[in-house]
């Protein structure tokens, strides 16, 4: 579908949302999260579209910038050559991150290695914290993984929710 690149970012934003890369429908529009993947983690965060897409609240900074394609369930990987190349680039410019939201097991890998899966990972979020704090992927796709997690919704989301609105006051 052709280069597009999703990276939305101000030097003040507060939160960096550290996410997969764009889907379909977020190539097509141009606006990062603006899918059914977003609604779900707007609800996750607890803040409305307003709030989400302020850019000195969330940054959005993807392992991959570009949609990379269909797999047979999803999307396809990100690129690799993406965050190694940028990342650094993007961090060096932030001057004000209170928390950066791992998203799925591209990022959570990324930044915080393999020794866990991600369910390890997102139970375990206190470890990570001051700095991180790891969710699953939002997707429809994921639905199965939220039913067989229930304590993740329960439990761990109002956390989460707290902490956002904690930052963002």
């Amino acid at each position: 579908m052709g280069a597009r690149p999703i990276i939305e970012a101000a030097k003040n934003s507060k939160i960096v949302l550290i996410s997969q890369a764009p889907g379909r429908i977020v190539h097509e529009s141009g606006i990062a999260w603006n899918d059914q993947s977003g609604k779900k983690l707007r609800e996750w965060l607890g803040v409305n579209e307003n709030i989400f897409y302020k850019v000195d609240n969330f940054a959005v900074l993807p392992m991959g910038f570009c949609y990379p394609g269909k797999a047979k369930t999803g999307d396809l990987p990100p690129r690799k050559e993406c965050a190694p190349l940028w990342h650094d680039v993007v961090w060096s410019e932030f001057k004000n991150v209170q928390l950066k939201i791992i998203i799925g097991s591209y990022a959570a890998n990324y930044y915080l290695g393999k020794e866990q899966n991600l369910t390890e990972k997102v139970q375990d979020y206190k470890r990570f914290l001051p700095e991180f704090w790891t969710l699953p992927h939002p997707s429809p796709v994921n639905r199965f993984w939220r039913m067989k997690n229930p304590w993740f919704e329960e439990g761990v989301v109002p956390k989460l929710q707290d902490k956002i609105a904690e930052i963002l006051k």
